[in-house]
């Protein structure tokens, strides 16, 4: 992107004030064009698939489809599509939920209106908004809990499986991931489908809570 092309925004929340809101913060910027809007996941992603915007602020907590579906199924769909999540929780799940849906970034609902212009800008540059300390809070938060299977990862998984889990844990979207170790998006994301199916887990909540358990992370500096 050059600096003199406008940050394309699309605006995903179940609320009209909301959407009117920020479209108007973000319009006012200069930098930035909203290109379209949506009520729900379900929505998100049809609009998405149409209008292909630079980058998507996403509500987490949506009737018919939540945010970190439809976030996966953009980023899926669109690997060029930074998503950056808007949530009024406070709660450490929330980044986790966040961290599931391999957002780009994440941003409270509290926030001013600079610091939604500086994530939308870091947004569209690829660089990341989920705040490294409250990552490994959460995960902190289940470190001491019993683990799912005596076996270690190493008997589980292969090298390149470890890989790419690590990375994944530590908060870095599938994208991120892909940049990293060298593969595409969708690559990593049928990376961590199967070792889903490999460990018996359904969510990515699951795995990085198994990845922490096991001490995929214990000797590695902060992302």
């Amino acid at each position: 992107m050059t600096v003199r092309e406008q940050i394309r925004v699309m605006i995903v929340d179940d609320h009209a004030i909301v959407r009117d809101g920020l479209k108007e913060v973000l319009e006012q910027a200069g930098d930035m064009e909203v290109v379209g809007q949506a009520v729900d996941g379900v929505e998100a992603l049809e609009v998405a698939l149409d209008v292909a915007p630079d980058v998507v602020v996403m509500d987490l907590i949506m009737p018919n489809k939540d945010g970190v579906e439809a976030c996966s199924e953009i980023m899926a769909a669109l690997p060029e599509t930074r998503v950056l999540v808007l949530t009024a929780s406070t709660a450490d799940e929330a980044i986790m939920n966040a961290l599931a849906a391999g957002a780009t970034g994440y941003l409270q609902k509290y926030s001013g209106r600079e610091d939604l212009l500086l994530a939308v800008r870091d947004a569209a540059a690829g660089r990341s908004q989920i705040p490294v300390d409250m990552v490994r809070r959460a995960l902190e938060s289940v470190r001491d809990a019993p683990a799912r299977s005596g076996e270690s990862p190493s008997s589980l998984l292969t090298a390149r499986e470890r890989d790419v889990l690590r990375l994944f844990a530590k908060g870095n979207s599938y994208a991120q991931v892909a940049g990293i170790i060298g593969n595409s998006p969708i690559t990593v994301r049928n990376t961590i489908y199967r070792i889903e199916q490999k460990l018996g887990l359904t969510t990515k909540q699951e795995i990085v809570v198994w990845a922490v358990r096991h001490g995929l992370l214990d000797d590695d500096e902060p992302a």
